[in-house]
């Protein structure tokens, strides 16, 4: 009996996943995902934190040890990988040494079966949607590092499948070229309607190209939102921690109600915004973005504290100064380089100041 693809079905789907290798560590824990079609979905986290485990068992090179995978909304557990119709991009560009790049694009077409005939066509086509027109003779050897990744691009885009799995793909690249084919293999998504699953630790990377990110720690993940959200609303001290910078205080709930909640901590009293329903007594952690804080005439802000200049880096378009506050000691404020260099200085005493929107309350993580 023939599977029909529903259209309005998520393109991939993991349902109550485990992974472990020695029946004892849970190296992906109890794992929901569902990546729509034609979305660029990115798997975030630090090295260890399952996400390449996950991106390997929808490939097919590893078998989960529970729960469910579905391409297309067909359960793929049994399907080896060259049957799932994924094109693959590695961190390392595996590609033949020995061929040619033109024969390195080819040979994926000679597998599935595709005529001799159209192969050429599609092979010229495809390097030049990466921009490597005419080097098919040439080998990877005599490439550089970003034409090889190119290449290998190329090579996991010229069968014309509708998912694209990258691992790392940019890793080994210095910045500039990292930067560069960002832009492009975003651009390729966009235009063929590819839906993409990556996999990075970079998350400047993740933030720049994806259209929903899942933030994984330990095996589990944290929280799944467009970049936008993850920045603005982190519901996770993990993520708050993880996305950009974050001042973290820590402290007690004094009172708490659905839009504001006072936090007693080391140097004060707090008012932020409870993320979850947090009760009277309970620990919290407080998230507060360092360009969210401003220096402050008195009654500007919710959250006004007078403090002692402890460091001011100069970093170009803005000032990144230390201070000690509500017991973090390593409290940063970035400051927009709009009066220059010497409008603050270190040891100056000055009031700081946070809105209740821009200081987050978490569950406290510690």
């Amino acid at each position: 009996m023939t599977s029909t693809v529903k259209k309005d079905e998520a393109h991939v789907v993991f349902r109550g996943v485990d992974k472990t290798y020695d029946g004892k560590t849970m190296v992906v824990r109890d794992l929901d995902l569902h990546v729509e079609r034609g979305e660029f979905f990115t798997l975030l986290g630090p090295s260890g934190s399952g996400k390449t485990t996950c991106l390997m068992m929808l490939a097919g090179f590893e078998a989960s040890t529970s729960g469910e995978i579905t391409i297309d909304g067909r359960p793929v557990h049994n399907l080896p990988p060259r049957k799932r119709g994924i094109g693959m991009v590695f961190q390392n560009y595996a590609l033949f040494p020995n061929m040619t790049v033109g024969q390195n694009l080819s040979f994926p077409l000679e597998v599935r079966g595709i005529p001799a005939s159209d192969r050429a066509e599609r092979v010229r086509r495809t390097l030049a949607m990466v921009r490597l027109e005419g080097m098919e003779n040439r080998r990877p050897g005599e490439l550089s590092g970003g034409q090889q990744q190119r290449v290998a691009i190329a090579r996991a885009l010229v069968f014309e499948p509708s998912l694209v799995l990258m691992d790392e793909p940019l890793g080994a690249l210095d910045r500039r070229l990292r930067e560069e084919l960002q832009f492009e293999i975003r651009n390729i998504q966009q235009e063929l309607g590819l839906t993409v699953v990556y996999v990075t630790h970079d998350q400047q990377e993740a933030m720049a190209m994806s259209t929903r990110v899942a933030v994984f720690h330990r095996g589990q993940v944290q929280q799944i939102a467009t970049p936008e959200v993850l920045y603005e609303e982190p519901e996770r001290e993990f993520v708050a921690r993880f996305i950009g910078d974050n001042n973290i205080l820590r402290g007690h709930v004094l009172s708490a109600d659905e839009g504001q909640c006072i936090v007693d901590t080391p140097g004060g009293e707090v008012k932020a915004f409870p993320v979850y329903r947090c009760r009277p007594g309970e620990k919290v952690a407080l998230a507060i973005r360092p360009e969210r804080v401003g220096l402050a005439q008195p009654r500007t802000y919710s959250n006004e504290f007078e403090v002692d200049l402890r460091d001011i880096l100069f970093v170009g378009d803005h000032l990144r100064m230390r201070v000690k506050v509500c017991g973090n000691s390593n409290f940063i404020i970035k400051l927009p380089n709009i009066a220059g260099h010497g409008a603050v200085l270190k040891g100056d005493r000055v009031r700081i100041g946070w809105g209740i929107m821009d200081c987050r309350a978490l569950p406290d993580e510690e």
